[in-house]
């Protein structure tokens, strides 16, 4: 594993669910699921896409909406409720600025087909290359450490 290429990643959440995680420092992906946590690596990044305002509403939000980089190796449980167990996965989080992937869709290479440009979102967790990356962090991170 010492010579792994970092890796970059999308997680699909609302936005009131995001900014919960930046928060207390934690990732969640898929509904509380273990397996796409499994998938990242200490030091892999991972940016935050909001599709929605808030968990449950049909109130849109189209943006990027967290930055950060994977913490450590520790993937872990929370009992949130009495029926809710998920996973979880430490992240230092960057300060940034929220921003619509609306200007985005045309440059994105994840996104294949422009016309139904959310079909990939659908998943809730996948990577991206890292040109990706550095178009959506360039952005994000633009004037919050002026």
């Amino acid at each position: 594993m010492k010579n792994r290429k970092t890796k970059y990643w999308v997680i699909v959440a609302s936005k009131d669910h995001v900014k919960k995680g930046i928060a207390e420092g934690i990732a969640q992906a898929c509904h509380g699921k273990s397996s796409p946590l499994h998938r990242m690596r200490k030091g892999d990044f991972v940016v935050y896409y909001s599709g929605k305002q808030y968990f449950g509403k049909p109130e849109k939000c189209q943006e990027f909406t967290a930055i950060g980089k994977v913490k450590d190796e520790e993937i872990y449980s929370f009992q949130m409720t009495k029926d809710f167990c998920p996973f979880r996965r430490n992240i230092t989080f960057f300060e940034s600025k929220d921003i619509s992937i609306l200007p985005l869709i045309n440059h994105l290479e994840c996104i294949k087909n422009k016309k139904y440009w959310g079909y990939p979102f659908r998943f809730g967790f996948f990577e991206i290359i890292k040109s990706d990356f550095e178009l959506i962090s360039t952005q994000m991170l633009e004037n919050t450490y002026a």
